[in-house]
């Protein structure tokens, strides 16, 4: 018997970490939760953990040339040698989005209007009832991800943007210092 709620439905949604998730892969994370299943589990992408490095870094080959300039975030801990690609668009004022695209579909879309084309190294998984047990243990924030994620920096400033906006409990959140007790 599954003792775990079932979360509302949050597919498609963003998760932002707590602040006491404090180890190196999902501190002040922002993740696209991109699929969630009760039985299987879930899959998403870190948005807001740029790894310094381009595709061109990793893929030297010439038929990747149109991504090259594309900076390669860690999507998180979850196979990190491999590269996907993700795209994020805006239609009628809302988000959507295709996430493990090819190298191919990726650079169809980097000629659509109002398309973000992110490249990810890893991904983030859970399986069966692990992201259950996170969310009541209120490791992450739920919210909905919004057309103006387009548009805002995917660094270290997003996390703490995102919660400020969520409410007065995570704006202060949003600003407690990472070493509490050494202030």
């Amino acid at each position: 018997m599954n003792t775990h709620p079932v979360p509302p439905e949050i597919q498609n949604k963003l998760l932002l970490s707590d602040p006491s998730l404090r180890d190196g892969t999902f501190h002040k994370s922002v993740i696209l939760l991109a699929e969630y299943s009760p039985a299987e589990g879930a899959f998403g992408l870190i948005l807001n953990h740029p790894s310094g490095q381009t595709v061109g870094d990793l893929l030297a080959d010439p038929d990747f040339l149109e991504l090259w300039n594309l900076p390669v975030h860690v999507g998180g801990p979850v196979s990190r040698d491999q590269l996907t690609f993700a795209a994020f668009w805006e239609r009628e004022s809302q988000l959507g989005f295709a996430t493990r695209i090819s190298a191919d579909e990726a650079k169809a879309y980097l000629n659509q209007p109002n398309t973000l084309v992110k490249a990810f190294a890893g991904y983030s998984g859970w399986s069966k009832n692990q992201l259950e047990d996170e969310l009541e243990q209120q490791s992450w924030s739920v919210t909905e991800p919004t057309p103006d994620l387009l548009t805002r920096s995917h660094d270290g400033t997003l996390w703490k943007n995102l919660m400020r906006e969520l409410s007065p409990y995570h704006r202060i959140l949003a600003d407690v210092p990472d070493e509490i007790l050494a202030n």
